[in-house]
């Protein structure tokens, strides 16, 4: 059986760390950014990890078990 190729979007998109866990960054951080506060702003600059309900189409799409 060939082996799964890694879709190339979610390549650039997520990272493993080194305990296994999926991070991803925020989304609403790329355009109108004048309106939300610099809270929010700094707050979704931050890396977070997939939640458990995304994370079997992650993997999927990352060609991991």
């Amino acid at each position: 059986m060939p082996k799964m190729k890694t879709k190339s979007s979610a390549k650039k998109r997520f990272a493993i760390t080194a305990t296994g866990k999926i991070k991803r960054k925020h989304a609403y951080k790329s355009h109108i950014l004048t309106k939300k506060e610099k809270k929010r702003k700094r707050n979704l600059g931050y890396y977070t990890i997939v939640d458990k309900s995304n994370l079997k189409n992650v993997k999927e799409c990352l060609a991991l078990k």
